[in-house]
């Protein structure tokens, strides 16, 4: 008859009063060291069930290193700063648009306080929460209103729910597009309430397509711009002036849904872009567009144009479960600021890494190999011509050339180098070519050359 070796399991009282795990308690406190404790007896029941019975000998004598280290695993921080050395410029997995200095100062200052978020200084009463992008955005696009929200996809919610739910909603069939995370035009109209009624084929919509669609139960004419891919052949898209005037003789209002929060291209490549203030001049009535994107801001739907529209949506119930916070608005408005100033290519960390030229770095590639080198024998550090990416779902023709550091070890594949810079801290992270690792200084940002070289010596030093 086979002994259950679970019975030999001491219990949580008896791991407690063990002295290491006491003083533990008086350090962290009863209820964090109890769950930790708790946990790895659970863990030394599963694992005794097994046949394992060398879990019972060392929760018995001294548990204090394992709850130790079980605790320091539980404080840790889950969301931590990385080094992105992938030369996607806005990153949707590593946080999108990274903020200046000043702004992320300007959040905490705004955090760590009271702000008259809703107070109206002048008139010592309630204030609107709105008015501290709008003035902004109102210059530096031209536009008559603004309404933020959390993000474009809510911006485009909040659009068809206010001005088509019930109502049909007109989107040309190659509008009718999916970005990141399943995130689908025709689910958020459903979502917002609006009927979608598809206009013309996937390659080809005319005016007279849109014309034909306009029944006695159209309410919206919605624009997608398609922002993460093309389509290229046989192809015929409507013109934006074709929509705003046909808008214009129904009465219908024609929201575009922009994306990317393009104000100025930085980059040749992005010309071909089209920009929220063109789009209004053009006659648009609302655009919606991301704050942090191409904008280079927080995370936040803006959505600008006709004043009785952004005043409608403003007033919808919808909008409260929405709108940004106290934090999101500090950091839109310094921004906007360096936008509106003309220094967002120096201020802005996103616009100045896509204005970055590939001559400037060629050089930076060459100084960082020649320092890694100094840093890390045994390393191979190649500078090499390759090519960035705008990222965050904006710009898919975009071409960024660049130069990179390429990065190799004899005996060392790509894939267990790279698994050793994320596992550093912080963490690297890079991308993979032709077994070699590479790094695109295009978007480092000041300061973090250090943090590549800390990682590759304690690499090279521990092998």
């Amino acid at each position: 008859m086979s002994v259950d070796l679970r019975r030999g399991l001491p219990s949580v009282d008896e791991v407690l009063k063990q002295p290491g795990v006491a003083a533990l308690v008086e350090r962290h406190g009863r209820a964090l060291v109890l769950g930790a404790v708790r946990a790895l007896v659970d863990q030394a029941r599963e694992r005794t069930a097994a046949g394992a019975s060398g879990e019972i000998e060392a929760l018995r004598k001294d548990a204090a290193a394992a709850v130790a280290s079980a605790l320091l695993s539980r404080q840790a921080r889950s969301l931590v700063r990385v080094v992105n050395a992938t030369g996607v410029v806005v990153h949707t997995n590593l946080g999108r648009a990274p903020l200046s200095a000043l702004a992320a100062a300007r959040v905490a200052e705004i955090a760590s306080g009271y702000s008259n978020l809703e107070y109206d200084l002048a008139e010592g009463g309630r204030g609107q929460r709105e008015a501290h992008a709008e003035d902004k955005l109102r210059r530096l696009l031209a536009a008559e209103s603004s309404v933020v929200v959390n993000n474009c996809a809510a911006a485009v919610l909040l659009a068809v729910n206010t001005l088509a739910e019930g109502c049909e909603v007109l989107v040309s069939r190659g509008e009718l597009i999916e970005i990141g995370g399943s995130f689908r035009i025709p689910e958020v109209l459903r979502k917002g309430g609006g009927r979608l009624i598809e206009v013309g084929t996937t390659n080809k919509t005319r005016i007279a397509d849109y014309r034909n669609a306009i029944g006695p139960d159209t309410a919206l004419v919605l624009k997608v711009h398609r922002s993460n891919f093309e389509v290229t052949g046989f192809t015929e898209e409507t013109l934006r002036e074709e929509l705003v005037a046909l808008c214009r003789e129904r009465g219908l209002p024609l929201v575009e849904d922009l994306g990317s929060g393009l104000l100025q291209p930085p980059h040749p490549s992005l010309s071909g872009e089209p920009t929220a203030g063109a789009c209004l001049a053009a006659g648009v009535d609302v655009v919606a567009m991301s704050g942090d994107k191409l904008l280079g801001g927080p995370q936040a739907g803006i959505l600008v144009g006709r004043r009785e529209l952004c005043e409608r949506m403003r007033r919808n119930a919808l909008y409260r479960a929405l709108r940004v916070d106290k934090m999101t608005l500090a950091a839109l408005e310094v921004v906007l600021d360096d936008h509106e100033a003309g220094r967002a290519a120096a201020s802005v960390p996103v616009v100045r890494m896509l204005a970055q030229d590939s001559e400037a770095l060629r050089a930076v590639a060459f100084d960082l190999a020649a320092r890694l080198t100094a840093v890390a024998p045994g390393f191979a550090f190649e500078p090499v011509e390759g090519d960035s990416a705008t990222g965050g779902g904006a710009a898919p023709s975009a071409h960024l050339p660049t130069w990179l550091v390429a990065v190799s070890r004899q005996g060392l594949g790509a894939g267990p180098l790279l698994s050793a810079l994320r596992a550093g801290d912080p963490p690297v992270i890079a991308r993979v070519s032709e077994d070699r690792v590479l790094i695109d200084p295009r978007t480092l940002l000041p300061g973090e050359d250090e943090i590549l070289l800390a990682a590759f010596r304690r690499l090279s030093e521990a092998s």
